[in-house]
């Protein structure tokens, strides 16, 4: 198996093909319906392709999708799968998505405060 995450059981291993944002892809390979999405962004993430402009440094910037499904880090492959979208032959392909790191921003200070223009009124005393 390509990947653990739980305790098997008996179940079936499941072969799945990641395509990444320009076609390309990492697997297919097998991992076990045990295995939690997590694993699965782990997997990804010491398999990323070297020299790519966009590259996650953490798990938290891959975001993996099945069937049009955002996949939840804590379930497990067995509940992310999509049964009737599956074809019965050949991997599962799962879309990964990776999130852009936002710069740092630079907290911007409020304007001095001015202090209020004099409005001139003008007396005249007869």
């Amino acid at each position: 198996m390509a990947s653990g995450g739980g305790g098997g059981g008996g179940m079936e291993a499941v072969e799945v093909r990641f395509r990444l944002d320009d076609g390309s892809d990492i697997g297919p390979s097998m991992h076990d319906q045990a295995t939690t999405v997590t694993a699965l962004k782990e997997f990804v993430l010491a398999r990323w392709p070297q020299g790519k402009e966009i590259a996650p440094r953490t798990v938290n910037d891959v975001t993996i999708i099945n069937a049009g499904q955002v996949l939840e880090n804590n379930r497990t492959l067995a509940e992310s799968r999509n049964l009737a979208a599956e074809s019965p032959e050949g991997p599962i392909t799962m879309h990964v998505v990776v999130r852009r790191s936002r710069p740092e921003r630079r907290v911007k200070q409020p304007p001095k405060a001015r202090p209020p223009e004099r409005i001139g009124c003008g007396c005249t005393i007869l």
